[in-house]
């Protein structure tokens, strides 16, 4: 069996490497087409034009959908693994199955809405994606300081604990240099210029933030990566549990009681953790 065909394993990585390939294949279109500049352009520059803005956005919303999954299989996860007693993480536990919810939103508001036609609402979805998906890797990452060593080494904590803190210096770093960026730039529509002069004002401040989003991304990637091992040792099963027979509002088919009565459980489909 390959490592991929273990337990859950498949959806952090088919969420890293889809995701990587959505920014990797929008830059390598927009720079062959003209539309950015080669040396490090923001990400969501590289989104901004046709035809790369419409697969682009596609392809980030099969991201946020991975997301939203691979955050819902680590909460049932750390939620089976918790004790029945232990209601501080049981707490914490949910709150981050919110905030990873919201970050992958956030994401599908990054793909849909590009800085040069609703600048706003694309900032919205910036800050939901990095600003609240700081604080999942956050709360995460006092969940595994919480579980080890009883149920994962301190290593992986310690893997968590230098990718957070690599996610916020990613974000100090692209926040200040945005703002001395424009701030450097009175009067200049920043949000619509795609390329930039080696030299011209303001210049080293846009590569510092230029990388520094790019520094950004891929620390995200990097902590799902950390998921693999410990979804190898998760499974999900659907359950359909039926009322009846039929799905009239009345007997129908000359169906007995006793038939109807040995259907009648419950009428939802959970999702259940496995195999932790």
């Amino acid at each position: 069996m390959w490592w991929f065909q273990q337990g859950m394993s498949f959806l952090p990585a088919a969420l890293v490497i889809w995701t990587a390939a959505s920014f990797i294949f929008a830059y390598i279109t927009a720079v062959v087409l003209n539309h950015v500049d080669p040396l490090v352009p923001y990400i969501s520059d590289t989104g901004t034009m046709a035809p790369e803005r419409c697969v682009f956005g596609i392809m980030l919303d099969v991201s946020a959908f991975l997301g939203m999954a691979t955050v819902y299989v680590r909460y049932k996860q750390v939620e089976a693994l918790l004790d029945d007693n232990e209601l501080r993480l049981q707490r914490l536990n949910r709150f981050g199955l919110l905030l990873g919810w919201i970050s992958s939103f956030g994401m599908c508001v990054v793909a849909n809405f590009q800085k040069t036609t609703l600048f706003s609402m694309h900032l919205v979805g910036a800050v939901l994606t990095f600003g609240v998906g700081a604080l999942y890797i956050l709360a995460q990452t006092l969940l595994s300081f919480n579980m080890q060593p009883h149920v994962h080494s301190k290593t992986i904590y310690l893997v968590r604990l230098g990718i957070g803190l690599w996610t916020l210096c990613s974000i100090i770093s692209m926040f200040v240099s945005s703002v001395i960026m424009y701030s450097s730039l009175p009067g200049v529509d920043v949000k619509n210029k795609l390329h930039w002069t080696p030299g011209e004002t303001g210049y080293t401040a846009h590569i510092i933030s230029t990388i520094s989003e790019w520094s950004l991304a891929f620390s995200f990637i990097s902590f799902f990566l950390t998921y693999i091992r410990d979804f190898q040792k998760i499974t999900l099963r659907a359950e359909a549990d039926l009322h009846g027979s039929h799905l009239y509002d009345w007997s129908h088919g000359g169906v007995s009681p006793s038939h109807r009565l040995k259907h009648e459980t419950s009428e939802s489909s959970p999702l259940l953790a496995g195999g932790t």
